[in-house]
This record gives structure tokens, C-alpha cells and sequence, in this order.
């Protein structure tokens, strides 16, 4: 059992790293998508809109396709769609064709961020401690790969379908191989356990949402935080701090290089520290890196708050899911599934929030609305506390109430 539960760890964290890079080549070419397409301003922000709601409508599909169908078969065919797609994205010529394609990429994107996580948690569960962080450090690589092929793309004058064509021949493949190796809930040694608590906690869907709500708010919370970064970063250290447009370029990188190191490293403060301290400093570093970067005299200090940014809210959202895997262990994957909405809605709520603020009002002012809306994460920090169900099993606890457990920790 240990080593199939290595290699779906192994073939999980490539599917999460795959996907980084997929989402951060459609992101960083919006420009050339609009240009390619002729897409107006003012229609721009409808086609960024319509993928995040659709990715929601596919987590709602997946959440009640996972009762016939295992997460690892979502994951396995929805993933070469999601790449499809982005190579689809670079390929037509005409407004109808891109619509199709963002369209697709859109719903599939929802259901393979789910069962990407739907897996995530279930093999944290039979490893019996924190790993969940390790794989969103893997997006975040990719994340960073992809932006840095985007790059290259853009600075040599490549078209889109040939920036994204490589990626893919070499992506697509790969993650269907690595697809052989997922690891489900209840697989291998565990099936029986599994399948008592999943008919345990089958009776508990009318509760979920009630019971989830806390996780629901801190998601979207964490998420209004991130797409300010990815949205506003450039501008607001151009526009406002007075950088140049080379240096404007810089804020999102070191963003996310620091959500790897945060993440690569987080899942050994959850097994030392336990999720609630984890998640409790998370939430303070990050309400300190956005009033860093209110109050920045320039683009140096700046550069300080979006680095401090980066560091605190990379360990939320991935604790996030786990903490929903554990509130609801005998339905983890529908938990999951609707949690999953909310990144979403945090997404669509967080960049014309700040922009409208900074409109009406001025953009350093702008960015202490989310730093109040992380901040009041460490009101929901108790909803992270592993909590024993009724066969007694807690996970993610701290070290020091490991004492005596087998050193393999499965």
C-alpha cells in the first residue's frame, strides 16, 4: 500500500503542477487573446467572467457525478480537456471559436480543480498527515513555468497556437500516463473503513452547507485576496508607487514564488504547529502584506507587501480543503466539490471590487478592503481544528500528539 499511495501522490502533485501551467498560459496572454480575436474592451470583462462561472457550474456537475463515478476518472479525462482547450484557445480566428474553447475550458477547469482536490484530501487522509500544501506547491510551479513560457512567447513574437502547442504534446500525454496510478478514497487497505464512514456520513448532505459555511467564507476571503494580486498588482505599482512598466511586471512573480516557498514548506508547520496556528499566521502575514502595500512610499516597500502577501495566503486555501475533508469524512467529495464554488465567487467578487474602489475612492484605500476580509479569517480558525469522528481518527495533528505513532505514518 505504501507504494501505491507514493506513486498517486506523485502522479496527483504532476496533475496539479500540469494544470498550474495551463492556467497561467491562458491568464498571461489575455492580452494576445483580445488582440488575435479583436475582443473589445468592453467585452473583455464578460469572456474573463463567463470562465469562472462556468468552472463553478462543472464543480457543481462533478459534486454529483462523483456519487457514480470516482474523482480519478473525472480527473483523468477532464485534465486532456482543459489542455485541449488552451491549444483550442490558440488556434481559431473568429469570436464564435474562442467563446467554444474558453467555454470548455471553463467547465472542465471546474471539475478537474475538484477531483484534483476530492484526491488531494482523500490521500492526505490515508497517509495520515499533511501533504495537501506539497501539492498546491506543485501548481505553484507550474504556475510559475507556465508564466515564464508565456514570456518567452510573447518576448520572441510567437503566436499563440505555437506558444501553447509544445506545452501540450508534452502535458497531454504525461497526464494521461500518470492518470494509471490516481489513488481514490477507499482503495487498497482502507476500502472497508471508507465505505463504513461513507455510509456514515451519507445521511449528512442536507447539513453540509450549514456545517461548511465557515469554509465557504474564509475560501472566498482568500480568493478576493489573490485575484487582487494577479489582478491589480502591476497597476497599482505603476499607477500608484511609480515604477516602471518593466518593474510593474515583477509584483505577480515574486507573488507566486512565494506562495511555492509557503507551500513547500507549509505542510511541516501543520505536522508541528497543527492547521489552526498554520492558517492563523497565514491570515496575519497576509493582512500585514496588504497594509504594506497601502501604506508603500514606493515601489521597493511595495515589492515587501506583495512578497508578504504571497507567504500568508499560499497556506489557506489548500488547509481549506483539508479542513473540509475532515468535517465531513464520510462525504468528503461533496464537500469538497461545493467548497470548490467558492474559489469562484471570490475570484469574480475580488478584482472589480478593488477596481471600483479605486475608482471612487483611490486604490491605496482600495487595498485595506481585503486586507480587513482576510484579517476576519482568524475568526473562522476554530473550523480548522481536526476534529475526531466517530471511529476515533484525527488528522493533520501537531507532532507532539504523534508520540508513539508508527514512524511511517501511514
Amino acid at each position: 500500500m505504501t507504494d501505491v499511495l507514493r506513486r498517486g501522490r506523485a502522479s496527483l502533485a504532476f496533475s496539479f503542477f500540469a494544470q498550474g501551467a495551463a492556467f497561467a498560459l491562458l491568464v498571461t496572454r489575455i492580452p494576445a487573446i483580445q488582440d488575435r480575436y479583436g475582443i473589445s474592451d468592453a467585452l473583455l470583462p464578460v469572456f474573463l467572467a463567463a470562465v469562472p462561472v462556468l468552472a463553478g457550474v462543472g464543480s457543481v456537475t462533478t459534486e454529483h457525478l462523483v456519487k457514480r463515478i470516482r474523482p480519478s476518472r473525472i480527473l483523468r479525462w477532464s485534465q486532456p480537456v482543459v489542455l485541449l482547450a488552451l491549444l483550442g484557445v490558440g488556434a481559431g480566428d473568429q469570436l464564435a471559436e474562442v467563446a467554444v474553447a474558453l467555454g470548455a475550458f471553463g467547465l472542465a477547469v471546474g471539475g478537474l480543480d475538484a477531483s484534483m482536490n476530492m484526491l488531494g484530501v482523500s490521500l492526505q487522509r490515508s497517509y495520515g498527515r499533511s501533504i495537501m500544501l506539497g501539492f498546491h506547491a506543485a501548481y505553484s510551479l507550474g504556475g510559475i513555468v507556465g508564466a515564464s513560457l508565456a514570456w518567452a512567447g510573447a518576448h520572441w513574437h510567437l503566436s499563440l497556437f505555437v506558444s501553447y502547442l509544445p506545452v501540450v504534446l508534452v502535458l497531454l500525454p504525461l497526464c494521461l500516463v500518470g492518470s494509471r496510478w490516481y489513488v481514490d478514497a477507499g482503495s487498497g487497505a482502507d476500502a472497508d473503513a471508507d465505505g463504513e464512514k461513507a455510509e456514515a456520513g451519507a445521511g449528512a448532505g442536507p447539513l453540509v452547507f450549514k456545517l461548511l459555511l465557515p469554509l465557504c467564507l474564509v475560501m472566498t476571503f482568500a480568493y478576493i485576496g489573490d485575484s487582487t494580486v494577479s489582478n491589480w498588482s502591476a497597476k497599482y505599482l505603476k499607477d500608484v508607487l511609480g515604477s516602471s512598466e518593466q518593474m510593474a511586471t515583477v509584483p505577480y512573480n515574486v507573488y507566486m514564488v512565494m506562495t511555492l516557498v509557503g507551500r513547500a514548506v507549509g505542510d511541516f508547520g501543520v505536522r508541528r504547529f497543527g492547521a489552526v496556528a498554520v492558517v492563523r499566521l497565514g491570515a496575519v502575514v497576509a493582512a500585514l502584506g496588504f497594509g504594506v502595500v497601502a501604506v508603500a512610499p514606493g515601489a521597493g516597500v511595495g515589492m515587501l507587501g506583495f512578497t508578504l502577501l504571497g507567504l500568508g495566503l499560499c497556506v489557506i486555501v489548500p488547509q481549506t480543503f483539508a479542513a473540509a475533508g475532515r468535517l465531513f469524512p464520510g462525504a468528503s467529495d461533496t464537500a469538497i466539490a461545493r467548497l470548490n464554488i467558492f474559489n469562484y465567487v471570490g475570484f469574480l467578487i475580488g478584482s472589480p471590487l478593488v477596481g471600483a474602489l479605486g475608482e471612487v475612492w483611490n486604490y491605496r484605500a482600495a487595498m485595506l478592503v481585503p486586507m480587513v476580509l482576510v484579517l476576519a479569517i482568524l475568526g473562522y480558525a476554530r473550523s480548522f481544528e481536526p476534529q475526531p469522528d466517530r471511529y476515533g481518527d484525527v488528522h493533520e495533528r501537531p507532532r507532539t500528539a504523534d508520540v508513539g505513532r508508527g514512524s511511517n505514518g501511514v
